[in-house]
């Protein structure tokens, strides 16, 4: 059992005591325990405390079973919050199937952990068949689907998605991914500035999606992935047609290229969107490389901007970084954007490893003497 304190954490002027304590059970299973009180001398937030009760169980290497309970107490707080979960895996050489099922109370409130929403109660599953036929340059097959169904706690649907997907892998590298249907409704409680002054009303919606992807073998100087993703989108359509690509004429040296054109047709209005990139990388040996970004964004005012980085690998697991980088700022997804600005940085980031591993040691070592 560990049991520890420290007057730190996300209120600075609080104390925080945690303990834990887990055992092995049988093969990899264990079962653990876990408490945590925070005493704060603010009245608006005198404490906060939370316990919870964790279990794995592992049956034959491939099937495992995993539950989890906790409960946080707050001032004022009196019911909705806990979370309690569970999920079930199988794994082997051409299946995976995984189901999981967890309820998060609208007042379950962990202040030193995280969880990405409350007031849920979500359901998931997936599962992949992995088949690897004897076709003449055919490593494997995928045939997945899955689902995931997350009302709030009260029963009213918020976030819904399906999706069936395909996949071949080629002995060259060579690679297909195609979602046959990805069908999704999603419920906005605000409205979702999506571009500019375009916003999509809050409401329940429904559409589906589909998705093309090839990529080529990897065994020639040039390769490419070819994407197309269409369908409808809220109260409209939206087509992403991307293509990467990556040349390598020389051992040192390499380009890779990346346009998405992003076609919006909503009842808001119909705009498009153009992402494109253009890097180049150097490495002058082993240890020193450099790259460059220079990128294009028809979202942003000025649209253009460029990142320049240099990386210096003087020891194993430390480096020295000197980075320049011009372009706009981030402009929030509020209802009202703010005003873009134009900002240019210079950055030198330096990091020291005092234990480095030995195997990278070992590898920088024999790196060196390869040196000409």
């Amino acid at each position: 059992m560990d049991v520890s304190t420290r007057a730190d954490g996300p209120n600075p002027s609080a104390n925080y005591a945690v303990a834990r304590a887990k055992r092995s059970l049988f093969g990899n299973s264990y079962v653990g325990v876990m408490g945590i009180d925070k005493e704060s001398g603010s009245v608006l937030d005198r404490y906060n405390r939370t316990g919870g009760l964790d279990i794995r169980l592992v049956f034959f290497k491939n099937l495992i079973v995993h539950g989890y309970g906790a409960m946080t107490d707050s001032p004022g707080v009196s019911g909705g919050n806990s979370d309690v979960g569970g999920d079930v895996s199988y794994q082997n050489n051409w299946l995976e199937f995984v189901a999981r099922r967890n309820k998060i109370g609208p007042n379950f409130n962990p202040e030193v952990g995280f969880v990405d929403r409350t007031d849920v109660d979500q359901s998931e599953a997936d599962i992949n068949f992995k088949p690897r036929p004897k076709i003449r340059g055919v490593r494997e097959l995928n045939f997945e689907s899955f689902i995931y169904h997350a009302p709030d706690t009260r029963g009213v649907l918020q976030t819904q998605e399906w999706q069936t997907t395909f996949r071949a892998n080629f002995n060259n590298g060579v690679y297909t991914d195609g979602d046959i249907v990805d069908v999704f409704t999603p419920r906005l409680t605000q409205p979702f500035n999506i571009y500019k002054n375009v916003n999509i009303p809050p409401g329940l919606y429904h559409f589906t999606r589909h998705q093309l992807t090839y990529g080529s073998g990897q065994d020639r100087r040039l390769t490419f992935n070819l994407f197309e993703r269409f369908g409808t989108y809220y109260d409209g359509h939206l087509n992403e047609p991307q293509v990467r690509t990556n040349y390598r004429p020389a051992s040192r040296f390499s380009l890779a290229t990346t346009a998405t054109w992003n076609r919006f047709n909503l009842r808001e209005g119909k705009f498009s969107v153009v992402l494109a990139g253009l890097q180049a990388n150097y490495s002058f040996s082993r240890f020193l490389t450099t790259s460059t970004l220079v990128q294009l964004d028809t979202a942003n005012t000025q649209a253009l901007s460029t990142n320049i980085r240099l990386r210096y690998n003087y020891r194993p697991d430390s480096d020295l970084y000197v980075i320049y980088n011009v372009g706009t700022r981030f402009a929030s997804l509020a209802v009202t954007n703010p005003r873009q600005l134009r900002e240019q940085r210079f950055e030198v980031k330096f990091t020291y490893s005092f234990t480095p591993s030995l195997e990278r040691a070992r590898k920088a070592e024999q790196a060196q003497t390869d040196v000409p």
